[in-house]
């Protein structure tokens, strides 16, 4: 019987809580694919640009990817070969903030004010303008208002987001140090100060411009009720798999995500260590880990196919088609491929009973 050929498999991951950048984090992924026929190697630090931007557009084959929803909604549309393999439920930081004495309360209070709408027009997928605008539309449906009763503001950012590779002795495996995650809260912030804008959203790794401003928290959109309310671009989280790689060597990828459960496992019962990685990753204080997510956020990395979730990422993918940030439609429950987790789920199972 004749040997596979060796493969080259690639791997990104967001800034965000997940299992497969926890597990690159502690060097599990070297270890499960050891004696394999397969290397794995992060787009982070490749030379070409366009390589590193297949972190939004997917672009490069043999590519798994967890992360936020948007960049991965929009390559399926585009036509990218790109399977789902797992789902993830993460509750996230997402406040609506305008300055102290600014009289802006309330989600009523949005009425005539004018909301900051980040635009990145060198970017291959504007997933900050569509994370900031799901969330201006919740916040606004909250008080029976809509889009047409407020004015967005365009706040224009230029320089890509992986315009360079990190910077050499980054700690994290994402593609986005902690320089330049502060570096992109800067326009926001000076737009909101000028008074270029009433109100900006406030996401995650922003959290700490809420304390140096004193702003007065408008809307706390990750606290609304219905969790429909809370969809957003990292809610749910999307493990993805290029689909070639998928049909050619299906063994690859239950292998890849069989690790990023046992990584989840370990996670759930190691908190206070996963959290620091998560803090690491996500370029914020350990000590804000539980204000930016949730105190629950180590025990929920592990992904799985729930139809609940599916049903949440449909609802995003129709967010998106409605207000053009995706050219085309395409049924979600097709994208999903249940077969790695099923497959990596009774490879668990076997090493267990064994």
């Amino acid at each position: 019987m004749s040997q596979p050929r060796p493969i080259d498999l690639w791997y990104t991951v967001c800034p965000v809580p997940a299992a497969s950048s926890l597990a690159i984090a502690r060097g599990e992924f070297e270890g499960a694919f050891a004696g394999s026929d397969a290397t794995l190697a992060n787009i982070r630090a490749h030379a070409d640009r366009r390589v590193r931007e297949a972190h939004y557009d997917q672009s490069q084959p043999r590519l798994f990817r967890e992360g936020g929803n948007i960049p991965p909604i929009w390559s399926r549309s585009v036509g990218r070969n790109l399977r789902v393999i797992g789902l993830s439920w993460i509750e996230h930081y997402s406040r609506l903030l305008a300055l102290p004495g600014s009289g802006i309360n309330s989600a009523a209070d949005l009425r005539g004010k004018r909301l900051a709408l980040l635009r990145r027009p060198n970017d291959p997928v504007d997933y900050p303008r569509a994370t900031a605008l799901r969330a201006y539309t919740e916040a606004l449906a909250s008080a029976g208002l809509g889009p047409e009763d407020v004015t967005f503001v365009d706040v224009t950012i230029d320089e890509p987001l992986v315009a360079q590779p990190p910077e050499e002795g980054a700690l994290s495996s994402s593609l986005f140090s902690s320089r330049s995650t502060k570096r992109r809260q800067g326009p926001e912030l000076r737009a909101l100060l000028t008074g270029k804008v009433d109100v900006i959203h406030g996401y995650t790794q922003n959290l700490e411009l809420e304390w140096l401003l004193d702003a007065q928290v408008v809307v706390d959109v990750g606290r609304l009720p219905d969790i429909a309310q809370r969809i957003n671009n990292i809610s749910p989280i999307v493990f993805t798999v290029r689909g070639e790689l998928l049909d050619e060597r299906p063994d690859l990828v239950a292998r890849y995500l069989e690790q990023a459960i046992r990584t989840a496992r370990w996670a759930r019962e190691n908190q206070g260590e996963a959290k620091r990685l998560i803090a690491r990753d996500s370029s914020i204080a350990e000590e804000l880990v539980d204000l930016a997510y949730s105190p629950q956020v180590a025990a929920v990395l592990e992904p799985s196919l729930d139809p609940k979730l599916i049903d949440l990422l449909e609802n995003q993918k129709n967010f998106l088609l409605r207000w053009g940030f995706i050219p085309n439609d395409f049924d979600v429950r097709e994208w999903i491929a249940p077969g790695p987790l099923l497959l990596a789920h009774h490879r668990l199972e076997t090493q267990r009973a064994t």
